[in-house]
């Protein structure tokens, strides 16, 4: 190949480098473009998938709750209907015992007994006076202690009523809280539904970019392989020229050397005197060894 060819078939080679270097280069902007929305969207998904987890936990912490409420409104149901029942209960032995009143009031029995008691203090009496004054006692007290029943189990009763009635402020208490957490909590599972899908949407609308991106980067590769071939044929031509332009200068080199030896060794056979250069370039050629 001539210099002449050679040196346009570089200049080709330089223009079509050119250009290939022109396509890929929109290639990769394209492709970085891609990678730049889907690094872009993977991002956005790792916040809503930190949002996810964070809700998630939320939600089961509230779960918790409303599970722990529950098991406290039932346990205060369950002793409102143990106490109901014991309520039931005193209410019919108090119907029972009431049954048996006496027919005078408490009052009236306590004034009695009491009457009675002063009149065995005060009082001068027999063994058999003192003995029937006794007796009625007995028999007044067993009267009242029908009161003092009554009185005990109404008691008990009205106790076992307040009871009842602080369990079901309680249990109103339990359910209204659970109710406020319970919808908090759904509030927030749909919330977190809400993002899942997001981050799906998210996620696939990122793989279509990376799809595109890789479709892209595949597009470039023999681009990129034409560059390499381009490239390694310019530098061989290159290479060439430059090698022939050192052979060329070689050969003008030892030519010039030739010519001042040849002056020297004229000079030196007519008894002339040489110059340093002349004398070191004759030392040399005499130090080379001959063929």
């Amino acid at each position: 190949m001539s210099d002449a060819q050679r040196t346009q078939k570089i200049k080709e080679l330089t223009q079509k480098l050119s250009i290939v270097k022109d396509k890929k280069a929109k290639l990769d902007t394209e492709a970085n473009s891609w990678a730049d929305k889907r690094d872009e969207l993977n991002e956005q998904g790792k916040r809503i998938r930190n949002e996810i987890f964070t809700l998630r936990n939320e939600r089961n912490r509230l779960n918790e709750q409303v599970k722990e409420l529950k098991q406290q409104r039932e346990t205060a149901r369950t002793e409102i209907r143990e106490k109901i029942e014991k309520i039931k209960k005193l209410s019919q032995e108090i119907k029972v015992v009431a049954e048996k009143r006496p027919s005078r009031g408490f009052q009236v029995l306590q004034k009695e007994v009491e009457a009675i008691d002063w009149k065995i203090q005060t009082t001068s009496l027999n063994v058999k006076e003192e003995k029937e004054l006794v007796d009625q006692v007995k028999q007044l007290e067993a009267q009242l202690s029908i009161y003092r029943k009554l009185d005990k189990l109404r008691q008990a009763r009205l106790n076992l009523q307040n009871e009842v009635k602080s369990l079901k402020e309680k249990s109103d208490l339990y359910h209204k809280n659970l109710t406020e957490i319970a919808q908090k909590s759904q509030e927030t599972h749909e919330k977190l539904l809400k993002n899942v899908d997001e981050s799906k949407r998210l996620k696939a609308e990122a793989d279509g970019f990376h799809k595109l991106y890789l479709e892209i980067r595949e597009k470039a590769k023999p681009l990129q392989e034409e560059l390499l071939t381009v490239s390694n044929e310019l530098r061989r031509l290159k290479g060439e020229i430059r090698e022939e332009e050192q052979q060329e200068k070689r050969k003008g080199d030892e030519a010039i050397r030739g010519k001042l030896e040849k002056q020297a060794r004229e000079k030196l056979e007519r008894g002339e005197k040489l110059t340093w250069e002349e004398f070191q370039l004759l030392a040399k050629d005499e130090d080379e060894p001959q063929d």
